[in-house]
């Protein structure tokens, strides 16, 4: 299972090279990282995507909390919270298929923000399965390049879970 950790840290210089090493040490591939500053001045917020089980995550959570630097470690996995990433996509747009594929960007409330004769480049903000679904369906025009940001998470303080708001069907 995948897991989204969240880990608050004074923003000193080698707190991410430290906290890296340790998941290297344990045997932890970091599918997602996003660094970036805090609420507070001096603390930075970063964000993981780890797989692993539960008992795996909770000693590697014991393991950062002994680092220097460490001030709070969140696992989101099963909370409620807002989930975002960035994605940059160039893809193949000729005069032919231009149209066809701003349409598209709409539909997903992508905004352009390069074209040329032969490429058009798009910015997609949304939670991860927004990011893949846009992604298949301009597969088809033909993708030259992709830049994604790692997620980046915040805990709902409504306590809303959109997830299984999803799940619900809707009966008309």
């Amino acid at each position: 299972m995948k897991h989204t950790i969240s880990v608050l840290v004074e923003d000193e210089a080698g707190v991410l090279t430290r906290i890296a090493g340790l998941f290297a040490r344990r045997g932890f591939n970091i599918e997602s990282l996003a660094v970036g500053p805090a609420e507070k001045g001096g603390i930075s917020r970063i964000t993981m995507v780890v797989p692993g089980d539960e008992r795996s995550i909770e000693q590697l959570t014991k393991q950062l909390y002994k680092l220097i630097n460490v001030l709070k470690v969140n696992d989101l996995t099963t909370t409620p919270c807002v989930e975002r990433e960035l994605m940059l996509i160039k893809v193949s747009a000729t005069a032919s298929n231009r149209a066809e594929a701003i349409e598209l960007a709409q539909v997903f409330r992508a905004r352009v923000v390069d074209i040329s004769e032969e490429t058009i480049t798009l910015e997609i903000v949304g939670d991860p399965g927004k990011l893949v679904a846009i992604e298949q369906m301009l597969g088809k025009f033909g993708i030259r390049e992709i830049a994604r940001t790692g997620k980046i998470a915040l805990s709902r303080e409504s306590g809303v879970n959109t997830e299984y708001l999803k799940s619900l069907e809707v009966k008309v």
